[in-house]
Formats: C-alpha cells, sequence, structure tokens
C-alpha cells in the first residue's frame, strides 16, 4: 500500500523513492509488526484471561507442566495480525507472491483457530477430529502447491535445486505440486509439534524466517543470483518483506512468550506460521535448504513418527515422551536448559544453511 503512496509522492519529494527499496521496506516491516506486538500484546493478555481462554496441560505431562494451565493461548491471532497489517502496508500488493504467502498463512491459520476454539471454549480436548484437520490442510496445501506451478510454468521456479552443485536443477514436472503439498503441510505440523515449551518454536521460527528473507532477496535480485549461482526468481525478493514482518511479529511476542510465558501462540499460531515457512521455501527454491535449517522441527516431528511406530509394532516407546523435547524434560533437563539448547541448535543450523548459498 505504501509502495504505491510513496510512488505517487515522489514527483513532489524524491525522497520518497527510498520506499521502493525492498531492503527499507523489509527494515520497516519489522519494526512495524514488533510495535503492534508490543502494542497490542499486553491488551491480549489481559483480554485472553478475562474471557478465561487458557491453555489446557496433558495429564500425562511432566509434572513441571501443571502451572501453565490457564495460561492465555490462541496468542496466534495476534502475531498473524501483526504479520498482515504490516505486510499489507509495506509490500508491493501487485506481487503475487506477496498474496500467496498471505493466503496460505491465512487459511493454515484458520484452520488452527478452529482447533484451538473446540479445545479451549466448546472444551472438546480432540478439537478437530486428525483426519478432519489433515484434509483441510491437503486441500490448502494442494490447491497452493497448484497455483505455484501454474504462475512457474516450465522455469526454474518449478525446478528443484541441489545445494553444494551449482549446476544441478531436477526438473519436477507434476511432481513440484506433490513436494510443495508436503513441504507446506509436513512444515505446519512439524511446528505444531515443536510448539510445547514457552518459546520454543517461535525462537526457531524467527531463526528461520529471517534466513528465508535473505534467501528471497537474493533469489529476487538478478545479479545476486548469478553471482552466488543460485536460481533467480523473478518478484520472489517481496517474500522478504513478509518474513521480516514474521520476524518482528515473532520478536514481539517472544516478550511475553519467553519462560515463564504469559501466553501461547496456539495453534491458530503454530500451524500458520509453520505454513508460511513451507510456502516461503518453495517459492525461493530452496527446500533442501529449508529441511537443513529447520532441524529441530525435523526432529520434532520423526520422534513423534517413531514413538507411535515403535509402541503399536512393539508395544513399547523409544522415548520417554514425544515429541522428543519432553523426552529431555523427563530425563531431568529443566525447561529453560531444554529450550535455549534448541534455539542454539537451530542457529547453527541456519549457518549451516547459508553457507551453502556460496559453497557451490
Amino acid at each position: 500500500m505504501l509502495v504505491w503512496l510513496a510512488d505517487h509522492l515522489t514527483q513532489y519529494f524524491t525522497g520518497f523513492g527510498v520506499v521502493q527499496y525492498i531492503t527499507v521496506r523489509a527494515v520497516m516491516a519489522a519494526l512495524t509488526s514488533l510495535g503492534i506486538s508490543l502494542i497490542f500484546g499486553p491488551w491480549m493478555i489481559r483480554r485472553l484471561t478475562y474471557l478465561q481462554i487458557g491453555q489446557s496441560v496433558r495429564s500425562d505431562g511432566p509434572a513441571s507442566h501443571l502451572v501453565k494451565t490457564g495460561t492465555p493461548t490462541m496468542g496466534g491471532v495476534l502475531i498473524l495480525f501483526s504479520i498482515f497489517t504490516s505486510t499489507l502496508l509495506w509490500s508491493d500488493l501487485l506481487n503475487p507472491y506477496v498474496w500467496i504467502v498471505l493466503l496460505t498463512t491465512f487459511l493454515f491459520g484458520i484452520i488452527g483457530w478452529v482447533d484451538d476454539y473446540r479445545k479451549v471454549i466448546k472444551n472438546n480436548s480432540q478439537g478437530i477430529l486428525a483426519k478432519w484437520k489433515y484434509f483441510w490442510q491437503s486441500l490448502v496445501g494442494i490447491i497452493v502447491a497448484v497455483i505455484l506451478y501454474k504462475i512457474g510454468g516450465i522455469g526454474v521456479e518449478n525446478e528443484l535445486i541441489v545445494p553444494f552443485f551449482k549446476d544441478i536443477a531436477l526438473p519436477l514436472g507434476m511432481f513440484y505440486i506433490v513436494l510443495t503439498y508436503f513441504v507446506i503441510v509436513g512444515s505446519s505440523n512439524a511446528v505444531n509439534l515443536t510448539d510445547g515449551l514457552d518459546g520454543l518454536a517461535i525462537m526457531p521460527i524467527v531463526l528461520i524466517g529471517s534466513a528465508l528473507g535473505l534467501i528471497g532477496y537474493l533469489v529476487g535480485h538478478i545479479e545476486f543470483a548469478e553471482y552466488l549461482h543460485i536460481p533467480y526468481v523473478p518478484g520472489a525478493g517481496e517474500v522478504g518483506v513478509f518474513c521480516a514482518a514474521l520476524v518482528g511479529a515473532g520478536m514481539g511476542f517472544l516478550w511475553f512468550n519467553t519462560y515463564p510465558a504469559q501466553i501461547f501462540m496456539g495453534d491458530v499460531g503454530s500451524l500458520s506460521l509453520g505454513a508460511a515457512l513451507g510456502v516461503v521455501a518453495v517459492i525461493t527454491r530452496h527446500e533442501i535448504v529449508f529441511f537443513i535449517m529447520s532441524g529441530i522441527f525435523v526432529m520434532e516431528a520423526v520422534s513423534v513418527m517413531m514413538q507411535v511406530a515403535s509402541f503399536k509394532l512393539t508395544g513399547r516407546r523409544i522415548f520417554r515422551m514425544a515429541p522428543i523435547h519432553h523426552h529431555f524434560e523427563l530425563k531431568g533437563w529443566p525447561e529453560p536448559r531444554v529450550i535455549v539448547r534448541f534455539w542454539i541448535i537451530t542457529a547453527m543450523l541456519v549457518l549451516l544453511g547459508l553457507v551453502t548459498l556460496k559453497l557451490r
């Protein structure tokens, strides 16, 4: 919105031309969403507390979590409000990738909101039945995948880029839709599983979102793309503005979500933010790098799959409790130790992912 306004005002004062730069708008998007989160955060916490929209705690979980019962949840609404407001203000609204990312985030947010609503408001511990939740996630994921496939045509936008090799790009054809579906839906559910401790999920989201924003800027800039031997995707730079808004909103939310948390994001936040990261990774053609950077999310999801498979096949559990962050808690790690160590691992994986941009 402000891009159009600045373009109009440039004829009266050339200084407004600075708004055309993606880097400037990304910084402003981050600051805007951060400010919105910090300003409205206390109000939302008070409002959710008044409405008694509180977190329920697993009865079979660590005993230390019982004190979390009643902590306001569905704080993901604050994150999404901050992201959407900032993105609509600072991004180029004529760019189709902006709307695809916003649509994906919104629709997965709706799925998460309904799930939270049924759990917290209707006191239905199951929320949306797993099969129906997966159905709606799959439907949205397939629709988004088809849209991106149609936009990409037969160019680099629909090729699989292999890191460490500058000349390897595998044409995906229709398999692009399958890959995109699994990246988006898988990322959404992996982040959802990780969101079990105070601040555990939001900081990796911020770190990975920052890296994806940088990658988006580089692949959308023809000179940088050629220099780094990465795919040039026209228009992809605008997702950097969205990622910056996500980073700002995430940092603002972490102000209240850090241990001991005053508010939780709920499924409305985790499902939508996970899907947002996934679709950005697809747009920027760095799915494999995204997989590397999301090691913590992958580990959490795999731990659940291994636990379920082992128990069904042998009647035994591999971990004391899944997802794996609860396993470490039950081994005696204090919650802050688990959180910070997982943050450190994510930071290292993100740096490793960024290194692949040059090692080609």
